[in-house]
């Protein structure tokens, strides 16, 4: 497939998966498998085109930072708690990510791991679905720490590709008792610090393929996702928090479980 039209369909499939709780990683893995493209040569352009997306948020929520950005700056309390809150949940994938990478990508090089992420995460959405009785929609300042912690944590859980980082973090916020609204956003914010941090550790450890363009996907292909996953991904976060707040999660969770069967039963019988 031509390496152009092959990065504007990734850069489709992440703006769509990114903010959604199906998981954008797991689909850019099942994707490597579907186009049969070389995944190795693409992994970086994976990771820098949800730069794309984060760029989304920032233009979407533009108001939202910049009114924290000034609050922070007057030392503003919901300013100060909503970067708090940030900070904390960012914090222990952070970490973890770091002491963990060697692991983390070796899972992402298993598409059955993915397959069977699906279907379990599909599974636990429904259940928190269930159980959960979400709170009042609210600033995310002015969300209690242990709750920014919690999500923190959850967010964790999105190191085993297929899980979803949006996933993790907005199931994990309605489980304590945030608002769907809130939560969704929530998930939206901490995506901005966790991704950057990803991307920014992708380009460092293949800074050297890329200038020499050795790397296997230029910078042309990867301007071409990054603007393809800004655009689509505008419309899902806009399009997004408008059905949740109305109509819940469990249309995700049962997609999860459809694509994750499929996957797994096509992969068994290649």
């Amino acid at each position: 497939m031509d390496q152009t039209l092959t990065a504007i369909l990734l850069g489709i499939v992440e703006g769509l998966t990114e903010f959604i709780p199906v998981s954008s990683t797991g689909h850019l893995i099942l994707a490597t498998e579907l186009f049969g493209y070389d995944a190795h040569q693409w992994a970086l352009f994976n990771v820098v085109i949800q730069l794309g997306a984060i760029l989304a948020v920032v233009v979407q929520y533009w108001s939202t930072f910049w009114e924290a950005g000034l609050g922070i700056l007057r030392a503003e309390k919901r300013s100060l708690a909503f970067l708090r809150n940030i900070l904390v949940a960012f914090l222990p994938s952070a970490v973890l990510g770091l002491a963990l990478k060697d692991q983390i990508d070796i899972m992402l090089g298993s598409p059955s791991i993915v397959g069977w992420a699906l279907i379990a995460g599909g599974i636990a959405i429904l259940a928190i679905e269930k159980v959960a009785r979400p709170g009042a929609d609210v600033g995310v300042g002015e969300l209690p720490l242990k709750q920014a912690i919690g999500v923190g944590f959850a967010q964790c859980l999105a190191m085993v590709p297929g899980v979803s980082r949006s996933g993790a973090t907005i199931m994990g916020a309605l489980a304590m008792g945030v608002g769907r609204k809130t939560a969704a956003e929530f998930s939206f914010f901490l995506a901005v610090p966790t991704m950057i941090g990803a991307s920014t550790l992708e380009l460092a450890d293949n800074w050297d393929a890329m200038a020499s363009g050795s790397g296997g996907v230029g910078w042309g292909e990867i301007a071409v996702g990054f603007i393809v996953s800004f655009i689509v991904a505008l419309v899902v976060i806009r399009a997004f928090v408008a059905y949740v707040s109305r109509h819940g999660f469990a249309p995700f969770a049962w997609y999860r479980i459809a694509i994750g069967a499929l996957a797994i039963g096509w992969l068994a019988a290649r």
